[in-house]
């Protein structure tokens, strides 16, 4: 069945979005949705087949959006170390409300994870081979650090969600620890 892609669909994952923000995507359903666009039943499923095809749209985007972060420009061993500083914290301040609020919907629907982990782990390697080639960062076992990373930041996530930390005490935390990880590797 071929469904319709138009300016209600568009209305209806912005609807999504906004009550994933408010409530948390766990809270998010059919009802809610068409009850605050004031439309029917038919609308909605002539667009999509469920409540979780809409919200794997709206985490799909939230992720694409982290994807355009680039990271900025080094010259020495301590631009360096703050260029990977400044990356990792604005994906973290990017991404802060969406994953807070699709924290237990992203735990129980990861089928994004696995693609975003091999683009973060690409991401991070292209970043260590410059700065390798560059002389600013030492041997090491790329995928190893690649996995570190990956799992300090989904635990930064989980741990915030869990505690209710604000996205400021989650940002200071994150970039104390990602600090002395990156350290490690500078040469």
């Amino acid at each position: 069945m071929e469904y319709i892609r138009d300016e209600i669909s568009e209305q209806i994952i912005g609807t999504a979005a906004a009550l994933a923000r408010e409530e948390g995507a766990h809270q998010v359903n059919v009802r809610k949705i068409i009850g605050r666009l004031g439309v029917t039943n038919r609308v909605f499923y002539n667009r999509f087949k469920n409540c979780d095809e809409v919200l794997r749209i709206v985490y799909a985007r939230a992720v694409e959006n982290m994807h355009q972060i680039t990271a900025p420009e080094y010259h020495d061993r301590e631009s360096f170390i703050e260029a990977c500083l400044t990356s990792g914290c604005e994906v973290l301040l990017q991404t802060y409300d969406v994953k807070m609020q699709f924290s237990r919907y992203v735990f129980e629907h990861d089928s994004l994870t696995e693609q975003n982990r091999r683009w973060w782990a690409e991401s991070m390697k292209q970043l260590y081979r410059e700065a390798k080639a560059r002389g600013y960062v030492k041997e090491i076992d790329v995928d190893a650090l690649c996995l570190a990373i990956w799992c300090m930041s989904r635990g930064f996530y989980a741990d915030a969600a869990a505690r209710g930390l604000t996205k400021e005490e989650t940002l200071a935390n994150f970039r104390e620890g990602f600090r002395f990880l990156i350290e490690s590797v500078a040469i």
